[in-house]
């Protein structure tokens, strides 16, 4: 087993009984592995308790259960627990949200029993004290603790968790104080999957679908939206609950074998005011693509109000932001422009598989009164493999390998790229977070605008109005993108520079915007150096970049890469030492 000081502590963080569930690990003051259930599950935004996670956390680190010292729970059901009550009391809540919070509470309740399983010292092995943290402090700590910031405004915004749905703070070096909140049913992340589903999205995620469309829309009904969204003069909201269901009638969030849905989250008031619900495979319209924009003009104005309110009360210019509404990329490139803040830091899993994390750090930092800033805050924490492994993958199922030292598997690589060739880049260890932030990611040129379709249809499988990223070398970001910000997640949506858009047609939406990676020697060497390769060839400083897999979670293990290689159109793949080029015609 590890050796490890018992004053650092060994805490074991976790996000379970949700979507995303999540497991990670921090060892004397270092995070040191973090994973998505659905990276081993092979479902996305598995939900349930993330024994694999967890079990793949212990192993990593060489240590087993009686050598936690606690276990961090982002999940706290006494928290406004009265609150639930009066809601249903009062018919703000409806009683199958009701039992299905009690339902979800039972089994956060039941942890020992869950982790027990998970290794075979057996239940007397866990001697850790379990401690629940607020799914919102948690949320904040996330992104707290993982900034640069040692002083920093704290929001976190989602759908609702602990029976909130907005939380707001100030954080100053190991502490963060709670300043106001938004209790639930009132929820900007439950107004924009409402009409999500309503758009015809029905999977639990598809929001970003609609950010998507968005761009090709005019937000006409803004107006009707922001009569749904009400801002008040504290800086906080309200949403009018008779346009939606879900705080009426629930949903299960243990169920763990299919993917989640987004089902019954609006009522009949919704269709009479906005017309009838796109079904699943019917044609988008202008009216589609009109309510797409008006619900993301209604999403920015609420967020502004709630932020910059925010600035105002704590007077600082930084702001560290999580939550679910934190994924919404097109919002955050608007920050520093629509808010006096001027440094935001959002952490790669703003999402609510980072509140495994938050909840692990806000234990080390309460329960051992730390000060100092958690080691470690690369997004890269997953799992890695051997030249050996991804060498018996490729033998295994008749593909040829060659193996190449680093340079000439970059300058290889790069060549192909610049040719026109799409290529699947799997180095390193498995990014923490929703986006493939270079090591598990497809990539390709983004000068060739044919590019962007044969991705979509061919590889990705997806509708034709996705826009994709671009990972650009961060020294040279001012020379492709107007304003634009650190965005080392890929968190953040910029303006392509005008005289630009037409070197890099591939990843410039129809709205002339671009989500951005920024990309540094010191984030990513191998990443970076693959990048100034095709640089030197192309005289682009950038690279489209998606996530490597096809209607799945991102690929984790060099089996799952070859398998979405040899189903997809991608013409190399690029593994560790190997490259692997498909024979015949693509």
């Amino acid at each position: 087993m590890a050796q490890h000081d018992m004053t650092g502590g060994v805490i074991l963080g976790i996000s379970a009984y949700h979507e995303d569930a999540a497991a990670a690990l921090v060892v004397d003051g270092k995070l040191v592995c973090a994973l998505e259930e659905e990276r081993i599950r092979r479902i996305k935004h598995w939900a349930g308790f993330p024994s694999e996670a967890v079990k793949w956390c212990l192993r990593y680190a060489c240590i087993g259960l009686g050598d936690i010292d606690c276990v961090a729970v982002a999940r706290d059901p006494r928290a406004h627990f009265l609150g639930k009550i009066r809601a249903v009391c009062s018919g703000g809540a409806g009683f199958g949200f009701l039992k299905d919070r009690l339902r979800n509470t039972a089994q956060v309740c039941d942890v020992r029993k869950e982790l027990s399983r998970c290794a075979e010292e057996g239940k007397k092995a866990l001697k850790a004290e379990l401690c629940p943290v607020e799914h919102h402090r948690a949320h904040m700590a996330s992104a707290f603790y993982y900034s640069p910031f040692r002083e920093a405004a704290v929001a976190s915004i989602g759908g609702f968790g602990d029976f909130l749905s907005t939380m707001q703070g100030h954080g100053s070096g190991n502490r963060i104080s709670i300043l106001n909140q938004v209790a639930y049913p009132y929820s900007l992340g439950v107004f924009y999957s409402a009409f999500t589903e309503y758009l015809g999205f029905d999977k639990y995620g598809d929001e970003y679908k609609v950010m998507g469309l968005s761009a090709s829309g005019r937000p006409e009904y803004l107006g009707r939206m922001m009569e749904i969204i009400r801002l008040d003069s504290n800086g906080l909201y309200r949403t009018d609950t008779s346009f939606f269901d879900f705080h009426r009638i629930g949903r299960d969030r243990t169920e763990s074998s299919l993917p989640p849905g987004l089902t019954g989250c609006f009522t009949e008031k919704l269709t009479s005011e906005f017309g009838p619900p796109r079904k699943i495979d019917e044609p988008l319209t202008v009216r589609h693509r009109n309510i797409a924009a008006s619900v993301q003009a209604a999403f920015e104005e609420t967020l502004f109000h709630i932020l910059n309110h925010l600035c105002r009360k704590t007077g600082s210019r930084n702001l560290a932001f999580a939550g679910g509404c934190a994924q919404n990329s097109l919002a955050n490139g608007k920050l520093t422009r629509m808010t006096p803040f001027e440094r935001v830091f959002i952490p790669p899993a703003a999402h609510d598989a980072g509140t495994a994390i938050g909840a692990a750090l806000t234990v080390w930092h309460k329960k051992y009164n730390r000060t100092e800033r958690i080691q470690n805050c690369s997004p890269f924490l997953g799992p890695e493999f051997s030249d050996d492994e991804i060498f018996a993958a490729a033998l295994s199922r008749g593909l040829k390998a060659e193996k190449l030292p680093l340079e000439q598997l970059v300058e290889k690589t790069a060549q192909d790229l610049n040719q026109g060739l799409i290529v699947g880049w799997f180095q390193g260890r498995t990014e923490w977070g929703p986006r493939a932030l270079g090591n598990r990611s497809i990539l390709s040129s983004p000068c060739f605008p044919g590019i962007r379709d044969r991705l979509n249809t061919a590889i990705k499988k997806r509708e034709d109005f996705r826009p994709f990223a671009a990972s650009v070398l961060e020294e040279f970001a001012s020379d492709l993108f107007d304003d634009p910000q650190e965005s080392p997640f890929m968190e953040k949506v910029v303006r392509v520079r005008q005289d630009r858009a037409g070197l890099i047609p591939a990843v410039v939406h129809v709205d002339g915007t671009c989500r951005i990676q920024t990309v540094s020697s010191a984030d990513n060497p191998g990443f970076f150096q693959l990048i100034s390769a095709f640089h030197r060839v192309s005289g682009i400083p950038a690279l489209l970049n998606t996530s490597f897999n096809e209607h799945e979670p991102i690929v984790n293990t060099p089996g799952e890469a070859l398998e979405c290689f040899a189903r997809s159109g991608m013409d190399a793949l690029a593994a560790g030492s190997y490259y692997i080029r498909r024979a015949g015609p693509t």
